[in-house]
């Protein structure tokens, strides 16, 4: 006799557990604590076996009878009910960190947290703010190049172009991610090539001229700041290298024998070992600044803690308070300052500047980038260039004083 609604709400506990029959194999087990389990009894290649299908009254007998019915369905087709239920918890388990911001939470803590806090933090903002919100929930092999671009249009279409272009970088490299991991099969970013609007392009500001160069060495030479800043500010002309690259040098990084510092890849953009020439007057203020710092890992320690670099703001807010403006000269410019004079007035090979800028580019016979190469010249060329930066500063003094001597007399 089919079971009812009735008898199934009225079954009371007993001593031992027992069972109230429907039809087809579906009964319901009622334990001797009182709580209710839907259970469907059935054979399958020659062996008996059992199905949960829920707890009652969570499921109704209308829908434990569903789920007999459909359960009859796989036995028909020589499915195994129970295996397919298993296979069904293993393929939502999966979607549920397989998701876009279970791996690109996964992405970030193991390739992220090793970098800079700005960049950090700048990726963390992309993520949370811009791709969660839109892709978050989806299973990440589902996400196709027209769902990616959908969510990069709303980015676009508040204004913020650049930041579009930064989060379709970003989600690539969760992707590929995905990919490295075995959780995805392609990515799709690459299929969007073209489909944003063009980034505006913008070039740090830098004085590229002479007298201004004199100029600019002659404030840099008489700033009153911290000796970390005022260390960190006379070196970026001289060493030329990327700002982050500068504020991240360690003192194991100097090598004294040899004269040169020795940057390791993974803290450079092209992720390549870079080498830096020491010319006489950047060896004098390492030296200075070394009785300082020398006991902590980095060469221009933060003044917050000893542990963390220099902030990105410190020479940036040197150069503010000398009276630069960013669009007058930024930390970056040294480096188009040095590559400018270099070679339109010292008349250094391009190639030669190239290398010691680290910049990725192949020499003639398609060579990549190469650390060592041209290093002599190299160190030739950045003890004059220093030696020309001197000259430069000695000529602003020199007129600085003609200046003031005649306005003297004129008085």
């Amino acid at each position: 006799m089919p079971l009812t609604d009735r008898a199934a709400a009225s079954a009371k506990p007993k001593e031992k557990d027992y069972k109230l029959s429907d039809e087809k194999g579906l009964h319901l087990l009622v334990k001797k604590n009182g709580s209710k389990y839907w259970r469907l009894k059935y054979r399958i290649f020659g062996k008996e076996k059992t199905l949960a299908l829920g707890v009652y009254p969570e499921i109704s007998l209308k829908e434990a009878r569903g789920g007999r019915d459909e359960a009859r369905k796989l036995i028909t087709q020589h499915i195994d009910p129970s295996a397919e239920k298993q296979s069904r918890k293993a393929t939502l388990h999966a979607n549920s960190v397989n998701t876009f911001e279970a791996l690109g939470r996964e992405w970030f803590s193991k390739k992220i947290s090793d970098k800079s806090q700005t960049h950090q933090d700048r990726t963390w903002r992309l993520l949370e703010k811009d791709l969660f919100p839109r892709l978050g929930r989806q299973v990440i092999n589902t996400i196709d190049a027209p769902t990616l671009l959908e969510a990069l249009r709303r980015i676009e279409g508040r204004g913020a172009i650049e930041t579009a272009h930064r989060a379709k970088n970003v989600a690539g490299q969760v992707f590929r991610y995905a990919i490295a991991t075995g959780r995805a099969e392609r990515d799709p970013s690459p299929d969007l090539k073209g489909a944003l609007a063009n980034k505006k392009v913008t070039h740090f500001a830098a004085i590229t001229t002479p007298k201004e160069a004199g100029m600019l060495m002659v404030a840099i030479d008489t700033y009153q700041g911290t000796a970390v800043v005022c260390a960190a500010l006379k070196l970026s002309p001289l060493l030329f290298c990327r700002p982050g690259e500068l504020r991240h040098l360690e003192w194991s990084d100097i090598n004294w024998e040899e004269d040169r510092v020795e940057i390791p890849a993974e803290r450079m953009k092209i992720k390549e070992p870079h080498i830096i020439p020491l010319c006489r007057q950047a060896r004098a203020i390492l030296q200075d600044l070394q009785l300082l710092t020398g006991r902590h890992r980095y060469v221009f320690p933060s003044a917050r803690g000893a542990s963390r670099p220099l902030s990105e703001n410190g020479v940036r807010v040197a150069l503010r308070s000398m009276g630069y403006d960013n669009q007058t000269m930024t930390a970056h410019g040294f480096r188009a300052m040095a590559r400018t004079l270099l070679d339109e007035v010292l008349g250094y090979r391009i190639d030669w500047i190239e290398h010691q800028l680290a910049h990725a580019v192949k020499d003639a016979n398609g060579r990549a980038y190469n650390r060592t190469k041209h290093l002599p010249q190299r160190a030739e060329m950045m003890q004059r260039w220093a030696d020309y930066l001197d000259e430069l500063k000695a000529q602003s003094n020199n007129s600085n004083i003609i200046i003031a001597g005649l306005r003297i007399s004129n008085g």
